[in-house]
């Protein structure tokens, strides 16, 4: 038991050398065979992908990655479509520098479509017990396409108060491998527990479930990050999440006077919906923004008493 499948990106700051550095290079250890290396490129032409390769080649120590996904563009490559994205991963894929080439998305449509143009072998996309009938839907659609599933945010961003559930719901489907985004030590002992010895999804998790889609029904922040930067330096997936988390986690770390300073900033908001824009859930990010400071304010006060 154990985990082989490590999922990465140019666009996560120092990931890709953080992963050479755990495997030491690669060695007799950790032979590079023993693992799947899956990492995404920004690029959406020749030129750039071409230059982001290289780059993540020399940050992972390895001539070859497993996967190598289009990271959330802004449309779908495909064959001889002008923009020589596609024909430039294919041209990978022929010298064996990438092995097998896979597609990320926050949008349904961009999802389907490559799904449907049989030009991708897998498909990122984010999926947990919280998602609904869309989300299923593309899951069943990379089933029916021989296209193999990626579970983003299988946690959704944090917000997910059991693991084990959350284990439990993603593993009873079996075209799907969820990124849990372990963060700690404890994080991943819990999961690694969960492979020696799988929890069924019974009565007292589908309750667990149930429970969790009740409270976070509705419009809520996935926490993505796609919306920043924002021009006042908002951090938008913090402050638009603060009256879920404070009430689903304790709240100490939350009322301390940096959280404070952090969701004050929301008073210079100037609603330039830039944020709106680039949000791949279409939320109403200033909206969003004002009524988690409202709430926040009256905790603030003890006005609304919080655990």
């Amino acid at each position: 038991n154990g985990i082989n499948f490590y999922d990465t990106a140019r666009a996560y700051t120092d990931s890709e050398e953080k992963l050479n550095y755990a495997f030491e290079g690669f060695n007799e250890k950790y032979p590079r065979e023993s693992v799947i290396i899956a990492t995404k490129t920004q690029g959406e032409n020749r030129k750039d992908i071409e230059k982001d390769i290289k780059i993540s080649l020399d940050n992972l120590g390895t001539d070859y990655i497993d996967l190598y996904q289009i990271h959330n563009p802004s449309f779908c490559p495909t064959e001889g479509d002008g923009s020589g994205a596609y024909d430039a991963l294919f041209d990978l894929y022929d010298e064996g520098i990438i092995r097998h080439i896979g597609f990320t998305s926050h949008k349904e449509e961009l999802a389907k479509e490559a799904i449907e143009s049989g030009l991708y072998e897998t498909i990122q996309f984010p999926f947990s017990y919280l998602t609904g009938p869309k989300e299923l839907a593309i899951v069943e659609m990379a089933r029916a396409n021989n296209v193999g599933f990626i579970a983003m945010k299988a946690m959704s961003g944090g917000l997910i108060g059991s693991s084990k559930a959350a284990y439990a719901y993603i593993n009873s489907f079996d075209n799907v491998v969820p990124i849990w985004g372990v963060q700690r030590m404890s994080e991943l002992d819990e999961f690694l527990s969960y492979m020696k010895d799988e929890p069924a999804l019974d009565d007292e998790l589908e309750e667990i479930i149930k429970k969790e889609r009740e409270e976070l029904q509705g419009d809520f922040c996935r926490g993505c990050g796609y919306c920043m930067p924002c021009p006042e330096g908002i951090e938008i997936f913090q402050c638009a999440r603060m009256s879920l988390w404070i009430r689903r986690f304790p709240s100490a770390p939350s009322l301390t006077p940096e959280s404070q300073e952090k969701m004050k900033k929301i008073e210079e908001c100037t609603e330039c919906r830039q944020c709106v824009s680039r949000c791949p859930y279409e939320l109403d990010i200033p909206e969003l923004l004002k009524k988690n400071y409202e709430d926040y304010k009256k905790i603030l006060s003890g006005e609304i008493k919080v655990d």
